[in-house]
């Protein structure tokens, strides 16, 4: 999860794009360069361990918008483990 978060931060949508499972994966990520994420917190979390074939994190990532408004993403979004690494989901 943080580094999906870190993506978005940088802006990086080919690392997001690899990230997200085969099963759901959009043919393209259009990001916002209008938004400044700051700021994230792991709320909770179910499995993802290492004998672990799917998990859950529930998190908050907190964005600033050019025009100075802020908000909060808040999702708890699965993962699967796919060629042992992480895939994103979506949300559980």
């Amino acid at each position: 999860m943080r580094a999906r978060y870190s993506a978005f931060a940088l802006g990086d949508s080919a690392f997001l794009l690899a990230g997200w499972h085969p099963d759901v994966r959009p043919a393209a990520l259009e990001l916002d360069s209008e938004l400044r994420w700051y700021r994230l917190d792991i709320v909770g979390r179910t499995a993802g361990g290492l004998l672990d074939t799917m998990g859950t994190v529930d998190f908050r990532a907190y964005w600033r918008a050019a025009d100075g408004t802020a908000g909060v993403q808040s999702e708890n979004c699965r993962f699967a483990r796919v060629n042992q690494r992480w895939a994103y989901l979506g949300e559980a």
